[in-house]
C-alpha cells in the first residue's frame, strides 16, 4: 500500500435515494487518528459507511482510501485487504462457531493471524465451540471486533458499534481501540450515537444531518470554539439570530448555543456562558432550521 497524509478521503460524495440526498459531502480522517461520525437515524451516517465499503454505488463524487482511488476497482479489491468493517449485529451464520470462522478468514485475508485472532477470544473470554447465535449482544460485539483485528487491517470502520452495550463492556472495547492506534499507520472512522465515549477517544469529529456535513474538524476545537449562553428572556430578545446557531427556549429564559463562544463572551459580558458538550452542539445544530425551539 502506499504512503498516503489520510486514511479516508471524501470529497463531493452524493447519493440518491427516493425521499433521501447524501449531499456533495467531504471530510477527511487523517491517518493514525480515530474519527468520530455522528448524527440522527436517517441523517446519512449508513449510506456514507456503504459507500466507502462499495457495499452500494454513488451518483457523484470521489473516495480514497488508504491513498487509493477505490472508483478503480483493483484499488477497491486491494483497499478490503487492508481494510475492517464492524456492524451493530454479527453478519454471519448463527450455526458457525468462533473455530468455524478461522477457518473461513483464513481464505478471505492473506494476513490473517490466527494466533492473533485466538489470543482476543481468550482476553474476550469467548467460546470457541459454541454457535455464535448463541451470543449475547456483547459476546458478538467482541467476536466481530476479533475478527477485524486478526489481520493488520490499517482501517477499521466501525457502524454503532457499541450500541446496546453496557457501559463496562463499552470501555473494554473502547481501550482496545486506542491500543490499536498505537501503531501511527492505523485509523479509525466510527460511528457512534453515543458521543461521550468519542468525547473519551476520538480526535476529530464529523457530523452529518439529512445528508449534509454541518461540522468536521479537530474535536477539540470544536469543543473549545463552541458554548452555550444562559440567557434571560430580555437578554436573549437582543441578541442578533445571526450571532447563535439555535435557541433552547424555556419558561425561565434561553439556552443559546454559539460557534464562536470567545466572541460571543466578548460581545455579551453579562451573559453567563458555559462550554457545550458534543451532545448538545450535535442537538441545537439539528434544530437550527427553526431557530428557537423547546
Amino acid at each position: 500500500m502506499n504512503d498516503y497524509e489520510n486514511a479516508i478521503e471524501v470529497n463531493g460524495l452524493t447519493k440518491h435515494y427516493d425521499g433521501f440526498t447524501l449531499d456533495n459531502i467531504s471530510f477527511s480522517l487523517p491517518r493514525g487518528s480515530i474519527m468520530g461520525f455522528i448524527g440522527q437515524n436517517g441523517a446519512g451516517k449508513t449510506t456514507t459507511i456503504n459507500s466507502l465499503l462499495g457495499i452500494i454505488g454513488h451518483d457523484g463524487g470521489s473516495i480514497k482510501m488508504l491513498g487509493l482511488d477505490t472508483s478503480d476497482k483493483k484499488n477497491m479489491q486491494a483497499v478490503r485487504e487492508d481494510i475492517s468493517a464492524v456492524f451493530d449485529e454479527l453478519p454471519l451464520h448463527e450455526e458457525l462457531n468462533a473455530n468455524h470462522i478461522n477457518i473461513i478468514m483464513r481464505d478471505i485475508y492473506k494476513g490473517w493471524d490466527s494466533g492473533t485472532y485466538f489470543a482476543y477470544l481468550d482476553r474476550f473470554n469467548l467460546p470457541r465451540k459454541k454457535p455464535t447465535g448463541q451470543f449475547s449482544k456483547g459476546m458478538k460485539m467482541k467476536l466481530q471486533i476479533a475478527i477485524a483485528l486478526s489481520h493488520n487491517a490499517k482501517l477499521l470502520i466501525m457502524d454503532e458499534a457499541t450500541t446496546g452495550l453496557d457501559p463496562v463492556v463499552r470501555n473494554e472495547i473502547l481501550d482496545i481501540f486506542l491500543e490499536y492506534l498505537q501503531d501511527d499507520s492505523r485509523s479509525i472512522l466510527m460511528s457512534s450515537h453515543i458521543t461521550s465515549d468519542l468525547e473519551k477517544i476520538a480526535d476529530s469529529v464529523t457530523f452529518i444531518d439529512n445528508g449534509k456535513i454541518l461540522l468536521t474538524g479537530y474535536k477539540d476545537d470544536i469543543l473549545f470554539s463552541h458554548g452555550l449562553l444562559r440567557c434571560t428572556k430580555a437578554q436573549f430578545a437582543a441578541l442578533d439570530p445571526s450571532e447563535y446557531v439555535s435557541a433552547r427556549i424555556s419558561d425561565f429564559g434561553a439556552s443559546v448555543m454559539v460557534s464562536d463562544i470567545s466572541a460571543a463572551k466578548a460581545a455579551h459580558p453579562d451573559i453567563a456562558a458555559d462550554p457545550a458538550a458534543l451532545d448538545e452542539i450535535m442537538m441545537y445544530y439539528v434544530n437550527r432550521t427553526a431557530k428557537e425551539w423547546s
